[in-house]
Parts: structure tokens; sequence; C-alpha cells
């Protein structure tokens, strides 16, 4: 899935920020010029063994709470997915890179509160060297994903 054509395709409104490369949620932060909390972080979290996975998306300058997790979704073993398991998942991506749209590679996302305080989300699209900007309600209408407190 090409995230900027997905959204264009279901005009969604959001915007395209060129970038240098960039490989962490953080250093995307810092190269925006934007805090750390309103940029969205990815991880792939493994479950039931690799049987499922799912998509968590939280601040930039916070940490995953696997056991607070594991509770949001009924107390499931998770662990952390590897690049090589994002690439499996998201082989239009460029390596290391997961969209927050679990949805749409047959993931659930789950999403920290903290991101709804702020009215925009920023986040990578495809490729380590752009941005994409959306108001945080539309993400929530694109996507529906779990929202509650899980990072630290």
């Amino acid at each position: 899935m090409n995230v900027v054509k997905f959204l264009e395709a279901g005009n969604y409104q959001f915007e395209r920020v060129p970038h240098r490369p960039t490989y962490s949620a953080q250093r995307l932060a810092h190269e925006l010029h934007v805090p750390g909390r309103e940029v969205a972080k990815t991880v792939l979290l493994r479950a039931d063994g690799g049987y499922r996975y799912i998509v968590a998306v939280l601040p930039a300058n916070k940490e995953i709470d696997l056991n607070q997790a594991s509770k949001l979704l009924g107390g499931t073993k998770l662990e952390l997915g590897t690049e090589f398991d994002m690439q499996t998942h998201c082989p239009d991506c460029d390596f290391g890179v997961l969209p927050p749209f679990g949805s749409r590679y047959g993931m659930r996302t789950i999403v920290d509160f903290a991101l709804s305080k702020d009215e925009d989300i920023w986040f990578e699209g495809n490729t380590h060297d752009e941005a994409i900007r959306m108001k945080f309600t539309e993400f929530c209408r694109l996507e529906q994903p779990l929202i509650a407190p899980f990072a630290i």
C-alpha cells in the first residue's frame, strides 16, 4: 500500500513533508522541529507466538510497556517484532518503516492515549525521507484504532 496514494484516494486531509532521511521517530521529530510527543513511533508486536501481529502507535518520546499493552489486548503474550517481520508484512515500504495503518495490512492497530492530546499526528509514510501530517481525529476516523494508555 502506498500511503500517499491511499490517503489521496480516500480524500483524506493530510500534508506531505519531505525531509532528510531519518531512522527513528525521535530523529524525525528533531528533523521536523516538532515535539516528540506529536510524532508517532510505530512498533510491530508479535502476539500468540507470531500467529498475530499488532501495530502499536505511540509518541516518539515514550517507550512501549509490553505488560500494559498485553492487558489491553486481553492478556495475550507480546514480544517485539523485528525489522524483518515489518518487511514481510509491509513489503511496499523501506526496510524498517511501518506505517500506522495496521488495518491496511490485516493487523490491529492500538494507539497510546497520549497521542490524542495533540491536534496533529506526524508519521512516516512508506519511506525514511517523507513524513505525513494529519489531524489526529482524521487518522482515527480512517484507522479506528483502539486508544488506551500503554506507553511510559
